[in-house]
């Protein structure tokens, strides 16, 4: 049995990975200030199935004292996931504080007590600049990227992409973190593992317009809430991949099983071209799981740091691990409206 540290346990992902952790019998820490809307629900969640809750805030060194170890891994999965949030002064400040600030601390206790550390980096790290300059056409429902060069190609974007560039203060604290934690691997031979998440959804996320688009959309027709196409014309073909919590599950786990080989390398994981969407197509998708249509109005403005197109190559991953999504992106919206169903009510007052 091995003993994991989840540090923003009582998120999104943490708890699904805490869960499937427990499941296999290992003992599981859930570290986590509970700042999130609605975490307060996922820690009751992850405590019900036998995890250990710490109230802690990563920024904060002394908050470590609190964790009873040793630990066998660390899962870091902690940073503040809303670009927009980056986009105002204040929010600028917090972002650093809280993504790259944050992140050392963690591999700070790892390197201290040689806890191999497995972290959640986000595609968020390729600038926008570079990606939304692609050559795009545009069909009924979509744009298609038609860019082909270094790290771009039928399959989607792979992590050779070049990173010159502007990504937004989100993307750069992960690209931050991403360099801080290979030299914290390599100086101090310490096992580490990099995953460059897309967009994930499923069951139990509390999604929101920036973090969580597609258990927004979801929700926004199970309530019956009026949705906007936001940007790039107002017309929502822009497109994203979207990836099944339970897949990304099921890599990490391989991955726990394996930290041992790795040194900070870098992996993109997503759920490719198969399980890539707009919004007008997540509208039709949605409208048609759930029997009901909403309203759906036009903001031609495009937003700071907004990303016309990202589908994610994540053939290296595959290669090195033997693992593909099992789930495209149809099931996982029917997965989200299946949670809704039973837990709607609960989760009324945080997703409506």
């Amino acid at each position: 049995m091995a003993s994991v540290l989840i540090t923003g346990g009582c998120g999104f992902i943490g708890s699904n990975l805490a869960l499937a952790f427990l499941r296999q019998g290992d003992a599981v820490t859930c570290f986590d200030n509970l700042s999130r809307r609605g975490s307060d629900l996922l820690r009751a969640r992850v405590e019900a199935q036998g995890a250990r809750f710490v109230k802690g805030d990563i920024r904060n060194a002394a908050d470590f004292d609190q964790l009873a170890g040793p630990f066998h891994l660390m899962i870091e999965c902690s940073a503040e996931p809303s670009v927009l949030a980056g986009t105002t002064e204040s929010g600028a400040r917090f972002m650093i504080d809280n993504n790259l600030i944050g992140s050392v601390q963690c591999f700070e206790y790892a390197r201290a007590h040689r806890i191999p550390v497995l972290f959640l980096s986000t595609s968020r790290v390729y600038p926008y600049d570079r990606i939304n300059a692609l050559p795009f056409s545009e069909d009924a429902t979509r744009v298609r990227c038609q860019g082909q060069g270094p790290g771009i190609g039928p399959a989607g974007l792979s992590e050779d992409f070049p990173l010159g560039g502007v990504r937004s203060m989100y993307g750069a604290t992960k690209l931050a973190s991403e360099l801080l934690l290979v030299e914290y691997s390599r100086q101090f031979d310490l096992p580490a593992l990099i995953n460059r998440c897309g967009v994930v959804a499923g069951p139990w996320q509390l999604g929101k317009t920036d973090q969580g688009v597609f258990t927004f959309w979801m929700a926004s027709h199970f309530y019956g809430k009026p949705l906007t196409y936001i940007g790039f014309g107002g017309r929502g073909h822009q497109v994203r991949d979207v990836l099944h919590i339970d897949d990304l599950v099921d890599l990490m786990l391989q991955q726990a099983r394996r930290i041992g080989e790795f040194r900070g390398e870098v992996y993109n994981v997503g759920g490719g071209a198969a399980s890539s969407l707009s919004l007008a197509e997540t509208t039709q998708l949605c409208a048609r799981i759930s029997g009901r249509t909403v309203a759906v109005g036009s903001s031609p403005d495009t937003r700071p740091a907004d990303v016309l197109w990202y589908v994610t190559d994540a053939r290296r991953a595959g290669e090195v691990f033997g693992w593909k999504p099992a789930r495209d992106g149809e099931r996982v919206l029917r997965d989200i409206h299946g949670w809704l169903a039973q837990h709607g009510e609960e989760f009324r007052s945080v997703l409506a």
